[in-house]
């Protein structure tokens, strides 16, 4: 089977600021529960809740820098880099940043709400 995205579905994000969250595959675009695609754009100083979620999270950056914190250490992931981060891992992203940041994540299996397990 092969199947064109002609656009993703825009997606309401949680976070102290609007983030724009564009899924090109996963639950609402595709109606995948395998894997999700999305491209999220941050402003600066976007924080979103804690989670330890039940997916495995690779994310990309394409534009300025990602700040994950981890229980243990906190890395900057900045353009051109990226970063996976395991299933059951404790984690919380965020975007302090002049400019923000401009990422792809792809989760496996596809994010879901019930998945996250926010804090």
């Amino acid at each position: 089977m092969i199947k064109k995205i002609l656009k993703p579905a825009v997606i309401k994000a949680a976070g102290n600021k609007p983030e724009l969250i564009e899924e090109y595959f996963g639950n609402v675009n595709t109606q995948s529960k395998d894997i999700s695609i999305a491209m999220l754009t941050c402003p600066q100083g976007w924080v979103e809740p804690a989670q330890k979620p039940d997916f495995t999270e690779y994310s990309i950056v394409f534009e300025g820098t990602l700040k994950v914190t981890t229980k243990d250490k906190v890395y900057e992931v900045k353009a051109g880099e990226a970063i996976l981060v395991e299933k059951g891992e404790w984690v919380q992203n965020s975007t302090p940043y002049e400019g923000g940041a401009k990422y792809i994540a792809i989760c496996i299996p596809a994010f879901s709400p019930e998945l996250v397990n926010r804090d």
